[in-house]
């Protein structure tokens, strides 16, 4: 195990790669119950004050969080990941690499994100169709965000909906329907329209190694 900066190993469990940097009042591998495993953490990585990470979370290279964040237990995250002051994200999700996620963003258990995506702030992602009904039937699904995807600020996704690769959804959409790849979604409820001809392209990242 090792710790950096305030990390205590009677409430945390962390196994950190090198030029690691935890700030005060930040957590890494928060025992969550007795016989949890370690949170997993990439070398060049940055979690700042506040935020908070699980155990059995496994985290790549160059990951950045702002202040705030919180990132539940079997979370996977690929490498260049930036998580942004105050999102939540709330357990058993997977994320690629190269992933821009947005302050305030909520993503909610059993949500699968792709690479090279784009999150904009204030995001709700959803994962619970009839909350508090149906209760003897109820099967938690979140969104499927396929690679190069870019999504809108404001914008909320209902639970099991798949946006295709290359899609866009507009800010303050509502999307109750999957989103074909290449295509644009907007409105409430959103409806699919062509992507414009000078966004279908794939997206680029923001960081990277070059910024190591």
């Amino acid at each position: 195990m090792t710790l950096r900066m305030n990390q205590s190993p009677e409430f945390t469990r962390a196994i950190l790669g090198r030029n690691v940097l935890i700030q005060p009042q930040a957590l890494v591998g928060l025992v969550y119950q007795e016989d949890c495993g370690p949170a997993r953490l990439g070398d060049d990585s940055i979690v700042r004050a506040q935020a908070i990470i699980y155990g059995d979370v496994v985290i790549g290279v160059g990951f950045k969080t702002g202040h705030h964040v919180l990132i539940r237990e079997h979370t996977q995250i690929g490498d260049y990941v930036l998580v942004g002051t105050a999102s939540i994200l709330d357990g058993h999700i997977t994320i690629g690499d190269f992933v821009s996620i947005q302050s305030q963003v909520y993503i909610p258990t059993y949500t699968t994100i792709g690479s090279n995506v784009f999150i904009g702030p204030n995001a709700t992602l959803t994962n619970d169709k009839y909350p508090l009904r149906q209760r003897h039937s109820l099967t938690l699904k979140g969104p499927i965000i396929e690679d190069h995807v870019t999504i809108g600020a404001n914008a909320t996704l209902l639970p099991g909906v798949r946006i295709g690769e290359g899609a866009m959804v507009a800010a303050g959409a509502v999307v109750t329907q999957d989103v074909p790849p290449w295509t644009l979604a907007m409105g409430v409820p959103a409806r699919i329209q062509p992507l414009p001809a000078h966004l279908c392209e794939p997206n680029t990242p923001i960081f990277g190694p070059k910024d190591s």
